[in-house]
């Protein structure tokens, strides 16, 4: 676990931040060189989740999202992945709409030309600490 047993029992579903406390320390490190990420190979696996596609998001906020932009549900044609074009143009704590948007041109242009490049480009995103900060 990279945060706190019941980290969200008092304040309820809410995104990571920067610097957020029920992070634990060795969370920290676990985000920081991306070895969260490692369990969901089991649901490539399994075929639950690609390698490459839409970021899965809890389905509270989900809701949220296509509460605010009914688009949102549009990323739901896709299996969810590992990567994706929104996690190798943008950053954690790149907004939801933007995520959206590059969710959806990716879903325009599957291929597996496009998967490639965007597992490539996974690579150097691992490499770069700011890419996991949360939002501000």
């Amino acid at each position: 676990r990279s945060m706190k047993q019941d980290a969200e029992a008092k304040c309820g579903p809410v995104l990571a931040s920067e610097g957020d406390p029920r992070i634990t320390k060795f969370g920290r490190l676990m985000r920081a060189t991306r070895l969260d990420e490692l369990p969901q190979l089991f649901n490539v696996l399994k075929g639950e989740m690609s390698i490459v596609g839409p970021r899965p998001e809890r389905p509270f906020f989900v809701k949220q999202f296509i509460a605010q932009k009914p688009e949102y549900d549009y990323r739901h044609n896709v299996k969810p992945g590992i990567t994706g074009l929104a996690q190798i143009a943008g950053k954690y704590n790149t907004s939801a709409y933007d995520k959206l948007i590059y969710d959806l041109l990716y879903i325009q242009d599957v291929s597996v030309k496009t998967d490639l490049m965007i597992m490539l480009q996974t690579f150097k995103v691992l490499l770069t600490k700011s890419s996991t900060e949360g939002v501000k």
